[in-house]
């Protein structure tokens, strides 16, 4: 095969065949395919698109291209091994409570995932707020802790589709990061390289995620799990609301810290609801033939009974972390100051920027503008209010942790700026726009 006729082919608009997908996925690995042919690949996907057939194919080709892991051997006989992939948002530490309560709920949850860059803040990064808690496991301690407690969150490797790390790379600089078949390939080629049986989705939908818009996350959604289906996965998608933080806490020890609170039973009422729902499925994808009630009240006596709490704990504990944070989270990561945002008017919170919120977060410290930059994990926001709320003046609408004076009062100007209040009531926002699932229901 020839790599030109390849460009050319996709450039004309046609659909190319799973042998040239595997092809030139294989030379991009090998370096017998140039970036600048990767490149212009690339664009001719960005204009012409991609088929449902096509673009699981070339997730296939990703995910073949490195390691995949197969856990089956570290989990009981039968289990379905279950993953959750959140699009990214504001405040969003999910993974924190729906891994362990899954696990409680006698759920293998084997994951694989990253850090955070710009707004949205990352897995590992919050996680880190534990001392000496550690990502970086081998594929043995990875199986070994699957089989002993159930759960394990760990880096990437470096062998877990490697095509990804590449094209994403040439995609950055050549702006075609916003294709939908590059960037549903992305994420599901590394979710079949590392070895779910079942996969829920997370599509976050609004002002502080990827996607914008419900018809933009209700494509992508579709079409991911179009892809695990024929790729053999059990699917379910979730578009989920970002238009305002989840939860209160923006900033990764304080996010941690209303994790653990959600585990003890208590927390904000939106993060509880959506560490349900996502919960929710994964138990209903990992079979048992229960009735989606029966699945949420499982999920419910998980966290009462304080099994999903102890998983977390030994979760923590397994990979090195100080388990007396989690016991007393007044022991996290802390900032040396606290300053508060007060409203200026009385009203209704009428909308509230989560990514405003995050990008003052971002500044305080919180977040990356480019990969490698530091994190200092004490630093965020605590809002006390959400959308729908009445506020009166001089009331605090949220809290801003900061390293210094400066930097904290920047911030509480800004995040005060991202409320918009309005005289009459406004209805809290919902927690689940749409469910998806493989048979192509849409469900409200």
């Amino acid at each position: 095969m020839n790599p030109v006729d390849i460009i050319i082919k996709k450039r004309d608009g046609h659909e190319l065949t799973p042998q040239e997908l595997h092809y030139f996925v294989d030379g991009i690995v090998s370096g017998h395919i140039p970036d600048y042919q990767a490149a212009a690949w690339a664009m001719a996907v960005y204009f012409r698109g991609m088929t449902e057939a096509e673009t699981t194919a070339m997730t296939i080709a990703m995910a073949e291209s490195g390691e995949q892991l197969d856990l089956h051997d570290s989990v009981p006989p039968g289990a379905v091994i279950v993953d959750k992939h959140s699009s990214g948002g504001v405040g969003d530490k999910t993974t924190l409570v729906v891994g362990p309560v899954a696990a409680a709920c006698g759920l293998p949850v084997g994951k694989m995932s990253g850090r955070g860059l710009s707004f949205t803040g990352g897995t590992i990064d919050k996680l880190e707020s534990f001392t000496g808690w550690t990502a970086e496991l081998d594929e043995e301690r990875f199986r070994r802790q699957l089989q002993k407690a159930g759960l394990v969150v760990a880096a990437q490797t470096a062998n877990l589709a490697p095509a990804d790390k590449i094209l994403y790379a040439l995609r950055d600089v050549t702006g075609t990061v916003p294709s939908l078949p590059l960037i549903a390939a992305s994420i599901m080629s590394k979710k079949l390289a590392a070895g779910a049986d079942a996969i829920v989705l997370d599509v976050k939908c609004g002002a502080g995620a990827f996607m914008r818009t419900l018809d933009e996350a209700r494509a992508l959604a579709r079409l991911m799990v179009a892809i695990g289906e024929r790729a053999g996965r059990r699917m379910t998608a979730l578009i989920t609301q970002m238009e305002q933080p989840l939860g209160r806490a923006v900033g990764h020890a304080l996010e941690v810290r209303e994790a653990i609170e959600t585990l003890r039973g208590d927390g904000p009422e939106d993060f509880r609801l959506l560490s349900e729902a996502v919960a929710s499925e994964m138990v209903l994808l990992g079979g048992g033939n229960l009735s989606r009630e029966e699945a949420a009240e499982k999920v419910r006596k998980a966290v009462a009974s304080g099994a999903a709490f102890e998983k977390f704990r030994a979760f923590v504990a397994e990979q090195g972390g100080d388990v007396r944070q989690v016991d007393d989270p007044g022991l996290l990561p802390a900032a040396p100051v606290r300053l508060e945002a007060v409203s200026e008017q009385a009203g209704y919170v009428q909308a509230i920027d989560s990514r405003a919120v995050g990008l003052a977060v971002v500044d305080l410290g919180g977040g990356r503008r480019k990969k490698g930059d530091a994190i200092d994990l004490r630093v965020g926001a605590v809002l006390h209010a959400k959308t729908g709320d009445q506020v009166t003046h001089g009331m605090s609408l949220c809290t801003v942790y900061a390293a210094n004076e400066e930097a904290g009062r920047s911030a509480a100007a800004r995040i005060r700026d991202a409320f918009t209040l309005a005289d009459e009531p406004v209805a809290p926002l919902p927690v689940v726009y749409e469910r998806i699932t493989a048979d192509e229901r849409t469900e409200e």
